[in-house]
């Protein structure tokens, strides 16, 4: 009779196994989404127009491109002329106030001389070819640097200190960059974008040349 008790009373026992399970696989997606964010990859969009015609950027993070940044790469290898990579601020751009993050094209690396001549990017007096993701109306100059640090950190000649890089934007003419406030640390450097999956039309590899019109 006991049994028979016993037996009826965990019949009628709601069984909450399934919360706990569900419970631990979402703890568990939670942590991997987490880990992987903090040390693999993250998606991030473009918020403005300094990477055109490479990168559509705008406010509106519906009509703007969204990008793949992966975090593991510089952990094994240095930043290549050419790679295009996500940094947050440095320290003279913090003290200009600015907390988001920036994304930029690498065109100086530790221990070369850079140098703007007519509108051109000169690396250890030899002109750097930009064809392939500069469009023939862009001009380096730095008459965009009308804010921030005077004078403009490229209004001449400046050799990149080591474990240093200087980046610019692909839309010289409205790219706030390296030619105004100076290079990025390799610390400040948070990855590399290496995939655009939004919009759908433009999914695809993020390589040294333009993919759109």
């Amino acid at each position: 009779m006991q049994n028979q008790v016993s037996d009826q009373n965990s019949s009628q026992k709601p069984d909450n196994s399934w919360i706990a399970e569900l419970g631990r696989t979402v703890v568990l997606s939670i942590v991997l989404a987490l880990g992987i964010r903090t040390f693999v990859a993250e998606a991030r969009w473009i918020p403005s127009g300094s990477m055109e015609p490479t990168l559509h950027g705008t406010q509106n993070q519906w009509e703007a491109d969204k990008i793949i940044v992966d975090k593991l790469k510089y952990k094994f290898a240095n930043p290549q002329r050419g790679d295009i990579v996500v940094f947050s601020p440095t320290d003279e751009l913090k003290r200009e106030q600015y907390q988001d993050a920036f994304i930029k094209r690498v065109i100086g690396l530790p221990g070369e001389t850079v140098e703007l001549r007519d509108g051109k990017v000169y690396i250890n007096n030899k002109p750097l070819d930009e064809e392939t993701y500069l469009s023939s109306s862009q001009s380096t100059v730095v008459d965009v640097c009308t804010s921030g640090q005077q004078p403009a950190f490229l209004a001449k000649p400046q050799t990149i200190p080591p474990n240093s890089y200087l980046v610019l934007g692909d839309n010289r003419n409205s790219s706030y960059d390296s030619r105004c406030w100076g290079v990025v640390p390799r610390e400040n450097i948070i990855g590399r974008a290496v995939l655009r999956f939004w919009p759908l039309n433009h999914v695809g590899g993020i390589d040294k040349s333009p993919l759109y019109p």
